[in-house]
């Protein structure tokens, strides 16, 4: 169906028409512009949302997600900024293919539009100036034909009359001759203009307006088809990301999957674990018969044994403590000054009395009393915020946590000045082979700076490992590359600590040492490690595949080369580290991101947790 044939006569309404499918499209076009720009306030709210929940640097918040769960609400908030990527890349296409393009577009379209109405307009003037010409001939042929008449008339009438002369009758002749001369010159003027006219009418009717109609169709034709392929690529915008967006849900369902609760709870039993013996059982105190004792060699030996009958004795006292309300000391044990006193008579709940030998091996093995001022002054510092150095104020396992991860800090920073010390030397070097590059006197001054900077790190390096040494040897015994990573220790391997390392702790969790028992408590380095010398190769617990090449340069590391297969013999404790074999002589540390880890069903590890 051709508009040129049908709708000849509807220009005005064609113009509107037009117009209105311009309006459309515009309309089309800001609707789309404020998809895109919700689609921007989307992704910016789940950015916002994804980091304000992200753990803060350097606070307790970091330290919580070791947990699987934690891990597996930290991948989620990783997948939800990915999945607002997502968004934003929804937004940008639907801008540069759909907005950017039909604004160019619609701006053609209205020029477009303006053309072809002006050549409209334009053919519609032609038209009607040729109509007025032919209306002019007409009317001056019409009144020509009329003066013509009336001329002839007028000659007639003197022709017939008798007074008149020759002359007048002569020149009313003339005058209707001229006047009919005129009516025929404009009569074939009228039918020339009538002729043309009706040729310009044929051309603008059949030729020029289906032409210009024609071309307004396809125009608005093409409008409507360009609306039709950009509402397609809107719905192929979205279905370009649901392939990733799908990636990011998966993600956050095999995080989820990923979430064991079992390992939590053992990293639970890892945080707050303290080290300390359950208290052992209380020992009855038979009060039926009256006992009238005093001081004798069987209570004595009693004391000698190690087994006073008192549940106040020395052993108890330090056995019950990790339940006793922190920074405040066990009471003393009750007193009568009557030593022939019954024991079984009635008694105030407050001021039960005991046999006296029972006292006097109380007296015998307990400790000064010193120990409870410093356990009080320790704990009224950790209630002010200011613990000792060496952490004594916490129990021996998270001690130990502490003072292992001291000393990595301290290692971290003596790698860090021995790099800096590194790179000064080489740059001498460089100015000492040209001068003309620099100073190398200008670097000594920063070398010297350096070298102390590493001599306190050293020492204090030193302290900390002493402190460390002595905890572990008060702790049952541990390989020496789970004290090194703060892992789980074995209970097997336990070291015989004396009654007196008992007796130092404090009711508050700390230790409290003197200096002359110092000796008793510290185990030499060398002999610890010896002890571990003979120890027996850990099973194998799976395979693995390296993914990447390994320079296995620092101490308990070993090199793997790109698609070496290796055995398993320990797990990723949550430090970055793989324990693997290669042969019965070589086995150490690799990256756990540098391996590809197949564990064999059922297999137990290399360490034994508690």
């Amino acid at each position: 169906m051709s508009w040129g044939a049908e709708l000849w006569d509807q220009f005005d309404n064609l113009e509107k028409h037009t117009q209105w499918g311009i309006d459309v499209l515009e309309k089309y076009i800001k609707f789309v512009k404020e998809r895109t720009e919700i689609e921007i306030n989307y992704a910016k709210q789940l950015r916002n949302l994804s980091k304000k929940y992200q753990p803060k640097k350097n606070s307790k918040e970091e330290d919580e997600y070791k947990y699987s769960s934690c891990k597996a609400f930290l991948a989620t908030l990783n997948e939800m900024n990915d999945y607002a990527g997502q968004h934003e890349v929804i937004s940008e296409n639907m801008t540069s293919q759909i907005t950017t393009e039909l604004a160019r577009y619609v701006q053609e379209l209205k020029q477009e539009r303006k053309s072809h109405f002006h050549d409209g307009r334009k053919a519609q003037q032609h038209i009607e100036t040729c109509w007025k010409q032919l209306e002019s001939s007409k009317r001056r042929f019409e009144r020509d034909c009329k003066e013509a008449d009336r001329a002839q008339q007028y000659f007639e009438k003197m022709d017939a009359d008798i007074n008149v002369t020759k002359a007048d009758v002569e020149k009313a002749r003339q005058q209707a001759q001229l006047r009919q001369q005129m009516a025929e010159d404009s009569r074939a003027e009228y039918s020339s203009t009538l002729q043309k006219f009706n040729h310009e009418q044929h051309e603008h009717y059949h030729t020029h307006i289906p032409n210009i109609f024609q071309k307004i169709q396809e125009m608005e034709e093409r409008r409507i088809v360009r609306v039709g392929d950009s509402m397609k690529t809107f719905a192929e915008v979205d279905r370009q990301v649901i392939p990733i967006i799908g990636k990011c849900l998966d993600e956050i369902t095999r995080a989820a999957e990923s979430i064991n609760q079992k390992n939590d709870s053992q990293l639970v039993i890892e945080a707050f674990k303290s080290g300390f013996e359950p208290p052992g059982d209380v020992d009855f105190e038979d009060f039926t018969q009256p006992i009238k004792r005093t001081v004798s060699e069987s209570s004595l030996s009693n004391s000698k044994d190690g087994k006073p009958e008192s549940r106040f004795t020395s052993k108890s006292k330090g056995k019950l403590w990790p339940f006793i309300k922190k920074n405040k000391p066990p009471p003393p044990p009750p007193f009568s000054g009557s030593p022939s006193a019954v024991p079984n008579g009635p008694q105030s709940p407050k001021q039960q009395k005991e046999p006296l030998s029972h006292r006097f091996n109380e007296f015998m093995t307990s400790k000064p009393k010193i120990h409870c001022f410093r356990s009080l002054k320790r704990g009224l510092s950790l209630k002010l915020g200011a613990g000792p150095e060496d952490f004594s104020n916490l129990p021996p396992e998270q001690r130990r946590k502490k003072l292992q991860q001291k000393v990595d800090e301290l290692n971290k920073d003596i790698q860090k000045e021995m790099d800096q010390r590194d790179a000064l030397t080489k740059m001498k070097d460089v100015y000492i082979k040209n001068p003309q590059m620099g100073d190398a006197a200008s670097v000594d001054h920063k070398l010297a700076e350096l070298g102390q900077n590493l001599e306190k790190l050293r020492l204090e390096a030193q302290k900390f490992e002493g402190w460390l040494a002595e905890v572990e040897g008060r702790l049952p015994a541990r390989t020496e590359q789970t004290r090194r990573q703060s892992g789980m220790y074995e209970p097997q391997n336990t070291l015989t600590v004396n009654n007196c390392a008992q007796d130092r702790e404090s009711p508050d969790g700390s230790y409290t040492e003197e200096p002359n028992q110092e000796s008793e408590m510290k185990v030499p380095a060398t002999d610890f490690d010896d002890e571990f010398d003979d120890e027996e190769p850990l099973p194998t617990i799976g395979t693995c595949k390296a993914l990447y090449t390994f320079e296995g340069q620092n101490e308990g590391t070993i090199s793997v080369t790109e698609g070496e297969m290796l055995y398993v013999i320990e797990e990723d404790k949550g430090d970055g580290w793989t324990r693997i074999r290669r042969n019965e002589d070589e086995e150490g540390y690799v990256p756990t991101s540098y391996v590809e880890v197949f564990l064999e069903k059922n297999a137990k590890g290399a360490m034994t947790y508690i």
